[in-house]
């Protein structure tokens, strides 16, 4: 469900790319001229230029290099390296994107994707899956095709089976297909090995939920193709995944419904103005007020970059982790810069200001105080309550009607995971 409108994936952005276009030969021949060595500042010699002949007998031998050259049309590289987090399904995930981009005058199709280490597979995406996976970078659909020098996204998610240790160093095998192809060099299917990343030994840190009662609902969390992480903001001259793990929290009535009356009428909404709480200890580092409430389901306009947010608070948690409490209800923030929070400390009340559709809370951990410009980082939460799931929710609450709640008989306490996208929770008071 895709309440929060804090990601510039929602709006159109206009990208243009100037991509030098060439073919895969053009490139080896002009690699056949040595470039001399470029004059270095307060140098007094020069190295010569490297010799362009095999090494003649009796000269020592250059280093062996560690793997055959081949030839990739297809660059990948990780947005950012991945974190081992655990979710309240039991599982461990691997929660990273990969950015791909084809060097060719030609289209290239996606036919595979095996993430793995080592000797292991951990993950398989045979064409299909692998297109739902990928976007082009500017655009929300699916594609399996790389057109001529196009940039594209592929989202993963790495599932490690509960007990299971979380690997080093992760490798990818992208199967590609050409219609054009340039033997020996470029066949019509091949397969390269892409992309290695390290796996972050650091663990996610604990905070304590940022409210509290029963029935909250984690809309857009982790960890499919959601608003927030299908949000890669371009900023500075860099992508920038800060949503990667957030979660827009809205709470549903008894009678799993969102809201009363009127959708456009904020007094309908129970939870509207409910308190929101420090999740640790910690300074707070940005506070921005005074942002109007916007009307529910009338998408805001005219937005900077910095009041996406709307009114928020920004709190340095510690060990380079730093928490965003977005679309604050106007005038309800109670601290400011430089105060020290206490876990649990009641911070402001839940709004509906900024890139919001309707009331409600935007929280997500991130690794600067920039609230977009920030690679998102997972938390998790030491105790609460799964009520159970709600899936495929967005389209009957907007609509005013009721989910069907889980039974009571579902719910099952939770130690020191992350909540999933869909997750229907019980905080208990702080």
């Amino acid at each position: 469900m895709t309440l929060s409108r804090t990601t510039l994936s929602r709006t159109t952005l206009s990208r243009t790319f100037a991509v030098l276009t060439v073919a895969a030969l053009a490139v080896f021949s002009s690699a056949c001229s040595p470039a001399p060595a470029p004059d270095t500042a307060g140098s007094t010699t020069s190295a010569p230029p490297s010799s362009a002949t095999p090494t003649s007998a009796g000269a020592a031998p250059g280093p062996a290099p560690a793997e055959p050259s081949m030839l990739t049309p297809v660059l990948a590289q990780a947005v950012a390296e991945p974190i081992p987090v655990p979710a309240t399904d039991g599982k461990t995930h691997l929660v990273y994107e990969l950015t791909l981009t084809n060097t060719l005058s030609q289209p290239v199709s996606l036919t595979t994707l095996d993430v793995r280490a080592g000797d292991q597979t951990l993950l398989t995406l045979p064409a299909d899956r692998l297109a739902a996976a990928t976007r082009l970078t500017g655009t929300a659909a699916p594609t399996g095709v790389l057109g001529p020098a196009q940039m594209a996204h592929v989202w993963l998610d790495v599932a490690l089976p509960a007990g299971s240790p979380a690997p080093e160093r992760l490798i990818h095998a992208l199967g590609i297909s050409v219609r054009q192809p340039q033997p020996p060099l470029i066949p019509a299917a091949m397969v390269e090995e892409v992309a290695p990343v390290t796996v972050q030994k650091r663990t996610p840190i604990t905070i304590a939920p940022p409210l509290s009662g029963p029935n909250w609902l984690d809309g857009d969390g982790c960890c499919g193709i959601s608003g927030h992480r299908g949000a890669l903001n371009p900023i500075n001259g860099n992508s920038w995944a800060a949503e990667r793990f957030a979660i827009d929290y809205v709470q549903l009535m008894p009678d799993g419904k969102l809201f009363t009356g009127a959708p456009s009428d904020l007094a309908g909404y129970p939870y509207y103005g409910t308190d929101v709480h420090a999740v640790a200890d910690g300074p707070v580092v940005a506070v921005v007020d005074g942002m109007a409430e916007e009307t529910p389901f009338a998408a805001p306009t005219g937005l900077t970059l910095a009041q996406y947010p709307g009114n928020h608070v920004v709190q340095d948690l510690g060990g380079g982790n730093y928490a965003l409490y977005a679309h604050l209800q106007t005038g309800s923030i109670t601290v400011k810069p430089g105060d020290r929070l206490t876990s649990g400390q009641p911070l402001a009340h839940l709004g509906n200001t900024g890139n919001t559709d309707a009331p409600h809370l935007h929280f997500h951990v991130m690794s600067t105080p920039d609230p977009l410009r920030s690679d998102g980082l997972p938390f998790v939460f030491p105790s609460f309550e799964l009520q159970g799931r709600v899936p495929d929710s967005e389209d009957p609450l907007s609509a005013g009607r009721p989910v069907p709640m889980p039974p009571a008989a579902d719910a099952a306490p939770q130690r020191n995971v992350m909540p999933l996208q869909d997750d229907l929770m019980t905080y208990a008071a702080g």
